[in-house]
């Protein structure tokens, strides 16, 4: 998004981005989505949120859909590991990238570079991601305003735990479905992989609706396909109610994004007229930053494993940092290098 709407179309400023990145990872639902949707509403008001929501989510979704059609009916997964081994270096590359050009309008001072460094070190530490940004904001903002002499460290400690409800109904039914999907989409923080947490305590061990395989193989098609790993939600609706199941899921599942960035991206301009709250805006985006850093690191750790992934990242990356190509193609270059040369 950084690549297509900031240094190529020039729609909105670095900094324009930077806040919106930040705001985005305060309220619940799936980031990447919720980037769309901002960006949308930021070309054309509400109804541009709409449409760029819709135009992001449908596509995923559709594929997402023919996958389940083709799961059910055959009864298995098509092979994608040989895609997937050279898609997630490819994928670390453009992560990698991205973090580096955003670093320069994030990190600003002194100050701020050491912020997200106590950030980044807190998660790795096991500190939750969601604990760690909050605390990055606050403290933050007592760092740049009064210059407060405080341990940043102490001030990181918590926990990232998020406790989700019980289910105690066992029919399925379209409303009960769309509720419970309504539900998880209301209260995910972070990235779209904890949708694999919230299903599991809910579908398998509460409603006993899906088995430990099925919810495996309905993560790998919301990895496998393009756009948000949250259309999961449409692979699991229509193992269980056929078409109306994912729709009903899909629907359920990113309806609070769009109510709550509706809600949130009139507010931050008025955010950054406030000296304390541009403050906690700065040392938010700065959190956000460190939060995107630890998650390239950890996709590099598990996916750069042998020389193939590893040429696959050196070549991608050197695309992304000295070259215009668009980072789609990079990524799918990746997957079909992986795919002719074999698994790593």
């Amino acid at each position: 998004m950084e690549d297509e709407f900031v240094s190529r179309r020039k729609w909105l400023s670095r900094e324009r981005f930077l806040d919106l990145m930040g705001a985005t990872n305060l309220i619940p639902g799936p980031n990447s989505t919720e980037m769309t949707m901002h960006l949308g509403y930021e070309r054309a008001g509400r109804l541009g949120l709409i449409v760029a929501g819709a135009c992001f989510i449908a596509p995923a979704a559709l594929l997402t859909g023919l996958a389940a059609w083709l799961y059910m009916t055959y009864g298995q997964l098509p092979q994608a590991e040989p895609f997937l081994a050279g898609l997630k270096p490819a994928v670390v590359a453009v992560i990698l990238g991205a973090v580096w050009k955003l670093s320069k309008k994030a990190l600003k001072s002194a100050k701020l570079f050491t912020l997200a460094l106590a950030v980044a070190l807190a998660v790795f530490a096991g500190v939750g991601e969601i604990p760690a940004l909050f605390a990055g904001g606050l403290l933050g903002m007592a760092l740049l305003r009064i210059s407060a002499a405080v341990t940043i460290g102490a001030l990181l400690l918590g926990s990232g735990k998020t406790v989700h409800a019980a289910a105690t109904a066992s029919s399925i039914s379209l409303t009960k479905l769309g509720l419970t999907f309504l539900k998880i989409g209301a209260v995910l923080y972070g990235s779209g992989y904890v949708l694999i947490a919230f299903l599991e305590g809910e579908l398998v061990e509460n409603l006993g609706w899906l088995t430990q395989q099925q919810l495996l193989d309905a993560v790998a098609l919301g990895q496998f396909t393009p756009g948000p790993v949250l259309t999961t939600a449409t692979f699991v609706g229509y193992l269980l109610a056929g078409i109306p199941g994912a729709v009903v899921a899909t629907a359920g599942i990113f309806l609070p994004s769009f109510l709550f960035v509706l809600a949130l991206n009139p507010l931050i301009a008025r955010l950054r007229q406030s000296r304390w709250t541009s403050a906690f805006l700065d040392a938010i985006n700065a959190s956000a930053l460190a939060l995107m850093a630890v998650v390239a690191i950890q996709l590099a750790q598990a996916s750069i494993t042998g020389w193939v992934s590893m040429a696959i990242f050196a070549g991608a990356a050197s695309v992304v940092l000295f070259t215009r190509v668009n980072s789609a193609w990079v990524i799918v270059g990746g997957a079909m290098i992986s795919a002719a040369l074999g698994s790593v």
